[in-house]
């Protein structure tokens, strides 16, 4: 039992991503925020029934945008003299601001489900009216955080099992 590995040992590590794939992911990734800003400014003033959410998509979009800008900082090494004050000062910037969006997209879920499904016509009751592209924009937007948390969740539960699987697989191979 002494050369007993776990299966996590036993994984080889993953491939380094190539700086090409790395870089184009981050433009597809600043593609939202862009977008969110975009439509939250285009149709600032089009959803009286709830005016936060154009300002919800604006800040949302402001502050991806900060922590992409702050992931593509260099930290520098381990033991470089003023690389650990940067690296602490980076790692409190980026959990600060993922703090305040998780706070911000519980808001913003508020805002924008709580309205479903304003009037998208502008000339019935302007109380209820909400401008068509920026609510389902705001809705999709949020709706497919929650598609994507799903399907990682998923994922992650059918890796788990897989593992175990493996892993007592493993095991019941070394016994015999």
């Amino acid at each position: 039992m002494d050369d007993h590995r776990n299966l996590l040992d036993r994984m080889p590590s993953p491939p380094s991503v190539p700086p090409r794939v790395s870089v184009l992911s981050k433009i597809i990734a600043t593609a939202l925020p862009i977008a969110q800003i975009a439509i939250g400014s285009l149709y600032r003033n089009d959803c009286p029934v709830q005016p936060y959410i154009p300002i919800y998509l604006i800040v949302s979009g402001v502050f991806v945008l900060v922590l992409d800008l702050v992931s593509c900082v260099p930290q520098g090494q381990e033991g470089e003299e003023g690389a650990t004050v940067c690296h602490n000062l980076i790692k409190t910037l980026n959990s600060l601001a993922s703090l305040f969006l998780f706070i911000w997209f519980i808001t913003g879920n508020v805002w924008i489900y709580s309205i479903y499904e304003p009037s998208y016509d502008a000339g019935s009751l302007v109380t209820k009216y909400c401008n068509k592209t920026l609510y389902l924009f705001a809705f999709w937007s949020t709706t497919v955080v929650y598609i994507i948390v799903g399907v990682m969740l998923l994922g992650g539960c059918c890796l788990m099992v897989c593992m175990c699987a493996l892993g007592g697989a493993g095991l019941r191979s070394e016994d015999v």
